[in-house]
Formats: C-alpha cells, structure tokens, sequence
C-alpha cells in the first residue's frame, strides 16, 4: 500500500473511530467548520460544485453561487458526519432520522411482488435513507458499491454498509447485475446510486439543458425482470430529520428496441433526478465533473 493510500484508510478509520462517539452537537459544528475551511480554501472540488451549480441555477449571479457552494460543502459535511455516526445510531434514531413521502409507491410495489428498484442521485444521506428503509420497514435491500483503493478502504465502506443492514455487491467483477436480477425476481429491493456514470456502456441523457450520462442498469433491470423503477429524491431541511420522496414508477415503453426503451427510461430518471435537484440544489454533493461538454469539449468523451 502507498503512503497516499495508508492515508487515506486511516482518515476514514479515524472518521468512524472517532466522530461516531461525539456529542450530536459537536459532530454538527465539526462538520460545518471543515466545510466551512474547505469552502474558504476554493479547491478544486468546491471549483467544480460551484461550476455544477451554474448548470442548475443558470440565472444566478457569482455571489449566489458562492452562497450555494458553501451551502453545499455544509450540505456534504453533513452527510460525512452522519455517516461517520450512523454505526453508533439506536434504531430509534434511524427511524426518527428520516421522513418519506409518497412511500406508497414503494410498498406497494414490494406488497404485489414485482420486486422494485429504487433510483437516487448524490442528493442528501443515500446511506440514512437505506438504513431507514431496514431500520423502519423492516426490508432488507441490495446494493453496489465501487471498488476504492486502496482495498482496505472498499472492506471498510462494505462492512459499514452491511452493518445497516444492506447487502453490498462489487460494482467490477461482472456478476453484479445477475444477482441484483436474482433479487428482483424474488420479489426483492435494490438501491441504486444512478446519476453518474463515466463508462463507455453509460446512457446518455438531456440533464439541464446538457448531455450528460447515466448508469443504463436501473432501466435494464426493470425490463429484464419487471421490477418497478422508482427515482428518489432526498433533501435536507433546518431541521436534523432528512426529508425525502418516492417519485412514481417510471415504465417500460410499449414499443422500441432494448436500447431504445432503455434511453427513454433513463432520461425519465434524470428528469426526475432534475426535479429533486432543482428543488434543492445545495443538497446535491456532484463535486465531479457531469456534463461530457466538461469532460472532454472536443469529444465530449471522459
């Protein structure tokens, strides 16, 4: 291992290790206080959030843009400091920990057994939601993950996320979509993080005006075993409970090719994913680059 890599895994060991025994207040003014230092410090993620954020508020002037990147930085630290604390959370604070509307979308399609999909951007605490979902439902769900480097730091981020209940799949390796099918067809849930995606295989979708690509995998899955495909919304308010909505199935078109019908429902997700985000911009944690116009001018390639 690296010593960049040593590193890293220890900053994420102390995160858990420590943060996670803090007073909730004192978590709460750590967490804004590095955001806060980071906003200062106009990196290169807090560059690029800021550079996201004109894409999504075009209208907005440079002083309500930087508003918006130190909100969002806050909005970021948050969700690492949650998550740092989830572990150490009682159930009852999980449950107490998030609100939902439109459930019914979701219940009722895992109560007819078709299995459902759920689809979110990087909006809010994806992690407090899925620990809502076993904590408060009571439904176990599957998921992927990315394989980090260094590997240490993928095993921790598994055994964080399974020990909220989810059962965590390799994004590489290539058995992942078989097994999230599996699920599905048993009547099963699967979570999916779907409005990034750099690869060669990713949909490409109108996201603001723009071309931007999304994962093809939600759209895939409901097609091939006839799972629901629900897009998610998620939101912070002043308030410690996250806020968040079950947008309405998105179906499968009646005519069109695989990829055909795969496209249309993708760009369904991003427009629901838009909706979520344009409501709450300062909640979506995109400190990458999106767009393909950002990702290669010439190519629009990654």
């Amino acid at each position: 291992m690296s010593a960049q890599d040593w590193l890293t895994d220890a900053l994420y060991g102390l995160g858990w290790g420590t943060v996670k025994k803090l007073p909730e207040p004192a978590a709460v003014r750590l967490g804004r206080t590095i955001a806060d230092l980071a906003w200062k410090q106009r990196g290169k993620g807090v560059q690029r959030l800021e550079s996201n954020y004109a894409r999504v508020v075009p209208d907005a002037s440079p002083e309500r843009l930087a508003e918006l990147s130190r909100a969002g930085m806050r909005s970021y630290l948050r969700y690492w400091m949650e998550s740092f604390r989830l572990p150490a959370w009682s159930k009852e604070r999980i449950q107490a920990g998030f609100e939902a509307k439109d459930l019914h979308h979701l219940t009722e399609g895992l109560a007819a057994g078709k299995g459902v999909v759920l689809a979110l951007p990087h909006l809010a605490n994806w992690d407090l939601a899925g620990a809502w979902v076993t904590a408060k439902l009571g439904i176990p769900f599957t998921t992927v993950a990315e394989r980090l480097k260094p590997e240490t730091l993928y095993d921790r981020f598994v055994a964080y996320r399974e020990g909220l209940g989810m059962e965590v799949l390799p994004h590489s390796g290539g058995t992942a979509f078989g097994t999230l099918a599996r699920r599905l067809r048993d009547g099963g849930l699967v979570c999916l993080v779907a409005d990034r995606d750099l690869s060669a295989s990713g949909v490409e979708v109108d996201f603001f005006g723009d071309t931007a690509r999304m994962p093809a995998g939600p759209a895939l899955l409901a097609q091939q075993t006839g799972a629901l495909l629900l897009p998610v919304t998620l939101w912070y308010d002043d308030s410690p409970v996250m806020r968040g909505r079950v947008h309405p199935p998105v179906e499968v078109p009646g005519s069109g090719t695989r990829a055909e019908k795969t496209s249309v429902m993708t760009q369904a997700l991003a427009d629901a994913f838009a909706t979520g985000i344009a409501d709450h911009p300062e909640d979506w944690h995109m400190l990458q680059r999106l767009w393909l116009a950002d990702l290669d001018p010439e190519k629009g390639r990654p």
